[in-house]
């Protein structure tokens, strides 16, 4: 893990998008900067999408992340709402893709875990835990800022637990492709 790095967190929506940018410097985390996409002007769920992309490849371009940690769609009752979500998700995701940023993808469960110890709590709950982990006065109106500035802090808080979506068909070439790890 580097000690110097920054990280773009992302909470999709299809009427709000939340997005949070931290600064990591050794062991310490300063906010860059948190904010909303809103979408509910447009009719176009294809708009929508494409506003999500271009709003991603933006704070890519302009914050240079070093990594993309974003919201997993949650299991929901309403099954249209969830895949217009998933195509949320999808296309931040594609922006990440595009640029090289590697992705990481955290349960809403998992991110309300690591900023609260409580993986049940609420965003308001969220927001006031950020508020003092990366000192920021004024809590957002929208609390999908607060969202996408979590998965990001979550992300931080994983530490070196990174994944990788590499597989190996045995040890020996594991070995050859890690020969640092072994000893």
């Amino acid at each position: 893990m580097s000690s110097d790095r920054v990280i773009l967190g992302i909470d999709p929506g299809t009427n709000i998008m939340g997005y949070g940018l931290i600064h990591q410097h050794g062991k310490k985390i300063r906010l860059i900067t948190m904010g909303i996409l809103k979408l509910g002007q447009y009719d176009n769920h294809a708009l929508k999408l494409k506003k999500i992309f271009e709003r991603t490849l933006g704070l890519i371009e302009e914050y240079k992340p070093d990594e993309l940690a974003i919201e997993a769609p949650f299991y929901g009752k309403n099954v249209q709402s969830m895949l217009k979500l998933g195509r949320a998700q999808g296309v931040a995701m594609a922006a990440g893709l595009y640029k090289d940023v590697p992705i990481f993808e955290y349960s809403p469960k998992k991110i309300k875990q690591s900023i609260t110890g409580n993986g049940n709590a609420s965003k308001e709950q969220v927001a006031g835990m950020l508020a003092s982990l990366v000192e920021f006065d004024e809590t957002p109106k929208f609390l999908d800022a607060t969202d996408g500035l979590a998965a990001a802090v979550c992300h931080y808080f994983q530490g070196n637990k990174v994944q990788s979506n590499t597989s190996y068909s045995g040890w020996k070439n594991f070995i050859k492709d890690n020969p640092d790890r072994v000893g």
